[in-house]
Formats: C-alpha cells, structure tokens, sequence
C-alpha cells in the first residue's frame, strides 16, 4: 500500500509499575529502548518520559503504538465514570440477574455490585421478539425523559440496550438517534452496536463496562495526544486491543471495552511474532511479573482469541480478547504459613512498593523473588546496588522466623519450599489453557517472558514435559516489542442461532462476506504500511438444547451444513473425547478476523551487535553457587548482550542482562539463535 507510513515506529506499553518503550528506526535498523517507572495517576507522563529517556525524536516519529492498562484497571479497581442505563420495560436487573453461578463455589457468602446501580438503569416502553418482530413500539418519548434523567443525575455515558436488538436493532437506533440531540457527549453506547449477538446478560454487561470506561479511556487519549502534539509529533496513535489488534486513537474510545487486556495481549502477540520466525508456531506463553502471572495458548502461530471471557464474576465483557489466564504468583507474591500450619504462596503481593525484603525498601515479608536470592538465583550485588543494601544474612533470619520454624525447615529449606509451591500454581494457570481445552503440552514449547518468567521456566516445562524453552531477547520489555510487531485486526461475531437442519444455501456465507467487507474497508482507513490482509473464519455451535458454546475454526468461507456438522463432530471430540454424531447441531454465532499484517521486524537488532564476544567463555562474568534440588552446585554467570549469535551452553548456568535473569537448570542445554533467542532443551532433548 503505498503511501502509507513506513518510517520510525514506536511501541510503548504502559504497565502497573513500568512503562517500557522500544523505538526502530528502519533506515539505520537502530533499536532504542526504555524502563522508567509508570505514572499512574497521569499514564502520558509515563509515555513521555520512556520517549524522553529513549531519545526519541517526536518530529521524526512515524507511528506510535500504545498498550493502555487504563480499561482494565478502571473496570477491575471500579474506578468507573457515572453511567445510566435505558433498557427493556421489565428488564431493569438484566444486568444482576446473571447465570446460575454464585461467587463462592461453597457456602452461601459472596456478594456481588453490578457497574451501573440500579436508580441509574431505567426501563422504557418497547419490545422485539426473538425473529426481530415489534412486540410493542418504542416509546420516544419516555427515552427522552430517561435520558433527560440520567443527565440530571449527573451521568457521564450511557448505554442503551434492548431486548434482541441483535435481531432487529431498529429500536436502538432510533433512541441512539433521539439521544444524539440530548446527550451532552458522544459517550452513547448501544449495545448491538458493540457486540450483535444473543444472550441479553452477557451484550449488557459488556455494553455497560464499555460506556463506564469510555470517558476515561477518551480522556486518557486526548491529553496524550495533546502532549505528544506539543513535542512536536504529528503523526497518529494506534491503541492496542485486547484482541491483539490496534486501532487508531481517534475511533479508540467509541469500543473502549475493546481494550480491556491490552496488556497482556501485546505480550501474546509478540510471542507469536517471535515463535513464528524461530520456526516454532506452537507455543505457550508464560509471563511471570511482580504480582501476577499470564499464560495463554498460541496454535500455528494464532493466538487463542475467545469472546467468552469473564473478567471476574459476574463480569463477562464478551467482545474478542486473547485468552489469557491469570494466577497470584509473582517475584512479590508474599509467602506465609496458614492456620492450618501448611505453606501458601500468593496471591498478596509486597507489590513495588517497600516490595520484597531484598529490595531494601522496607520489606517485611518473605516473597519469591527472596526465595530466589536465597538460593543463589539472584545476584544480591546487583540488587542491593540498586535499593541501598539488604544483608543477606536478614533475609535468610526472616525466612528461617517466619516459615522455617513452623514448618520445620532451615531458611534454604524454606525458600525451596516457596519457590516449589508457587511453580505448582503456575504450572495449574498452563495446564488450565492446554490440558484442561484438550491440548497436550508435550506438543508446545513454554515462552518465557516478563522479569521473572526465564528464573522459573524450565522448572515449569520439566514438570509439564514440555520439551522446549524459548526465552526472547529481551522479555522484561515483550509487551511494548508486541505493540511494534502486532498487526491491524478486526473481529466481527453476529448471532445466526439457526438448526444445521434450517440454514439456508449462502446464509452464512453471506454473513462472512458483510464481515469481511467491513474489516478491510476499517484497515485500508488506517495510515498503516500492510504486506498481506488474513482473513479468518470460525462459527460458535452446540448440540441443540445445550448452554455452552464451542468454537469451531474454518479454513473457507463457504461451508454446507454437512460440513459443519462434521466439523462440530470432530471438535467436540477433540475437546471431551465423545461422539455424539447422531445429535444435530445448532449454528449459533459467526465470526470473522481481518488482520492486516504490518512490515517484518529483525528481531536479532534487539540487541547490540557491538557488544557480542566471539566465544560463551569470553561472555562469562563470574560464578557463585546456586541451589538445585537439595544441594549447592557452582554455577557459571554470563551477560547475555556479550553472548555470540550462535553458542551452545549446558546447564547449570545463568544468563542475566538489564531486564531478567535466566536460570538454565542442570541436564538442560541452551542454545542461540539469529533472531537473539535463547532456546532451552529440557533435558537435553532437542
């Protein structure tokens, strides 16, 4: 596409406590990189300042490419703009009602605060039926009068969502219309408009937590564009997705819900950029941070993207989002010893701030990334150089008082123990996205990232025989190098909610056609350089009478019912191991992705080719003893910029660079390759 920008780009990920930021500059193939505290109170401060330690040039910037934590922490923390809601007469608690699920799965506590309260949702006359036929007519003027209530109630958004409006949404329309001439913003939400699919529950929630954050999201947006403009840059801002995709600042906040998972789906998509160029297309990706874990599932180099997802109970926001799963195991999770007198791990954390014992900030309580000094996994030199000095011999007094005496066990003892124990929780989030979906791990490699995720990665791949370890060149920033390489992508889900038996020769064919139409004529708005537009196609069904649904991926768009049944056939036994062949089946949801692939990266400039050293021993820097099962082995430390492009190192060893230390376990053997990857053969098996 020519025209298009193809200059110096910017990707820039702003976490819960860094903000880190890549620069490429294609002309010269120079990388720039950054790591400075976030700003949370004001994200653009964070972004500016990661441009300013970059010495980035804003006049001379192409592109910026931004990953947000703003939706999710706003929908998570409930730091949410007032916001009404006009729905069906007799539908007002739609958004309460929910599934037949309670939030304890035992005992009868639990509570539950839907995000829009309840004097603020407000029923109008109208109806459609299931077909998307008038029940009763839409009363305009009791919309107004709703409308003009939620502004005196000081409502900042609003969301209207009506009964099948999937079906027919004429109704919605229309009242989106009246309110445009009311409504002292932009921030209307309608909720066929961001998700055209049944089940009323799930397309309010969603609705109701896009218009929450959208004057938020639309805040952020503007003042960072604003200081942005003010520096001297002219260009765009394209935001990412939770679907992994990006989309330009200016539409951003219309699908604000869109963007809850940014983060992590940035992360996801760099590991299946990364994955795809080593050759390794199965892959699952293993983000360990300071507070929390994220792992999720890539197939031949696609991410796993659901619209399932639920955010929290009771809280599905069911617009396409990369599934990733979380657990409460960090460097900071906090361990202790129960009531009960056994080990727990997480899911508290010390968080940045004091943080754990050894960063000499106040600390108090025992964490993982203590356990890891203890055993010689961390270099205390380098810690203690960066907060002030903690003795080693206090952490290991803190160990030993507050897990070791009740359980029995010296400070070493104790610290194998947590490290243990939290390894066995992020080994159940990876078995949660492959095992428990009917994948094997055995058939993927684990992609270890975050500051964390090399220590703890090849302990995890031994327990799960998963045969291979991919560590990035740089997996302390994979989140803001995901926002370079991420592709423009739209997803479109319409309900269809026909028997196999009824489906009409080109019905669906003809809902991937409208689909696809609208995608690329989204992407070709963009002022993005693309290679290739992908198209992918895929349709939700179940067996009729069920509840659940199952996504079953197609490779044309053309398919006959037979087809599909077989194809739901062979899906459902993959996923459960029954066959149900003699049950018909129902077509209940159509999906289509338009993804326009943007220009490739070379990854191997990520790091300094200045600085590599001819040979692995001309890159050691020194060696200390490391705890490995019961026993200290002196273990060789090198400086991961200083390895050469291709070497061959066996374990044990550890590799540490700016961002991460990687920790190479004894009988494994790791080796490099172009692109700046450190491969780990668990085992030695290659």
């Amino acid at each position: 596409m020519m025209g298009k920008s193809s200059g110096a780009v910017v990707g820039v990920d702003v976490g819960g406590t860094f903000t880190d930021l890549v620069e490429l500059l294609p002309d010269t193939g120079q990388v720039r990189l950054a790591k400075v505290p976030s700003t949370l109170d004001n994200q653009a401060f964070g972004v500016l300042n990661a441009l300013d330690q970059a010495g980035c040039d804003l006049a001379a910037l192409d592109l910026i490419v931004h990953g947000t934590t703003t939706t999710t922490n706003a929908v998570l923390e409930r730091k949410l703009a007032r916001t009404g809601l006009i729905t069906t007469a007799g539908f007002r608690d739609v958004l309460e009602l929910g599934r037949r699920t309670r939030p304890q799965p035992y005992g009868m506590k639990g509570e539950f605060t839907p995000l829009i309260p309840r004097d603020l949702r407000l029923e109008v006359p109208e109806r459609m039926d299931a077909a998307g036929k008038i029940v009763t007519p839409l009363d305009e003027g009791a919309v107004l009068s709703a409308a003009q209530r939620l502004i005196d109630a000081g409502c900042e958004a609003v969301v209207i969502h009506f009964l099948h409006a999937y079906a027919n949404p004429a109704h919605e329309l229309r009242a989106g219309e009246l309110l445009a001439g009311l409504w002292p913003n932009e921030h209307i939400t309608l909720g066929h408009a961001l998700l055209s699919e049944s089940r009323e529950f799930e397309r309010g929630v969603t609705a109701a937590a896009n218009a929450a954050v959208q004057p938020l999201l639309d805040r952020y947006i503007k003042r960072l564009i604003a200081e942005l403009k003010r520096g001297g840059y002219q260009g765009d801002v394209l935001v990412m997705n939770g679907n992994g995709g990006m989309v330009s600042s200016s539409r951003v906040a219309r699908e604000a819900a869109k963007t809850v998972m940014s983060g992590p789906a940035s992360g996801v998509m760099a590991a299946a950029y990364t994955g795809r160029k080593a050759g390794i297309g199965n892959l699952i990706t293993y983000d360990m941070g300071g507070t929390s874990t994220d792992v999720a599932l890539i197939r031949n180099a696609e991410p796993s993207v659901s619209n399932e997802i639920e955010i929290e109970y009771a809280m599905p926001i069911h617009v396409p989002m990369v599934d990733v799963r979380t657990v409460g195991a960090g460097g900071g999770s906090i361990a202790r010893v129960n009531p009960a007198g056994l080990l727990e791990v997480g899911p508290d954390s010390a968080g940045a701030d004091p943080g754990p014992i050894c960063y000499g900030k106040g600390g108090a309580d025992p964490t993982i990334s203590d356990a890891n000094l203890l055993l010689g996994r961390l270099d205390p030199a380098g810690l203690n150089a960066i907060r002030g000095g903690v003795a080693l011999d206090h952490v290991q007094e803190v160990f030993a008082r507050k897990l070791g005496t009740p359980l029995g066990l010296d400070a070493v003892q104790a610290a194998a123990a947590v490290i243990e124990i939290a390894n066995m929780k992020m080994a159940g989030a990876i078995r949660m996205v492959s095992i428990s979906l009917g994948a094997d791990p055995r058939d993927f490699a684990l992609f270890a990232f975050g500051g964390a995720g090399p220590l703890h990665a090849a302990a995890l791949a031994r327990e799960l025989a998963i045969p291979r370890v991919i560590v990035p060149s740089r997996p302390g920033i994979t989140n803001a190098i995901g926002c370079v390489v991420a592709d423009l992508r739209h997803d479109f889900v319409n309900t269809v909610n026909t028997p196999l038996d009824l489906l009409q020769p080109g019905q669906l064919e003809q809902v991937f056609t409208l689909q696809t139409q609208e995608g690329e004529a989204l992407i070709a708005r963009e002022n993005i350089e693309i290679r290739q537009i992908r198209r992918l196609y895929s349709v939700d069904m179940q067996f009729i009478g069920q509840t659940h649904l199952l996504r079953v991926p197609l490779d044309r768009p053309d398919v006959t019912p037979a087809d599909l049944q077989s194809l739901f056939n062979a899906a459902y036994f993959r996923r459960f191991r029954v066959r149900l062949d003699d049950i018909h089946a129902n077509l209940v949801n159509a999906n289509t992705s338009v993804v326009g692939a943007r220009a490739e990266l070379d990854l191997g400039a990520l790091i300094d080719p200045t600085g590599r050293k001819d040979t692995v021993q001309a890159a050691q820097t020194g060696e200390r003893p490391v705890h490995f099962c019961g026993t200290w082995q002196t273990t060789p430390i090198y400086w991961r910029d200083h390895l050469p492009v291709q070497f061959t190192l066996p374990g044990p060893a550890i590799v540490q660079q700016m961002d991460t230390t990687l920790l190479i376990e004894p009988g494994d053997v790791a080796t490099g390759d172009a692109d700046g990857n450190i491969i780990i053969a668990i085992g030695g098996r290659t």
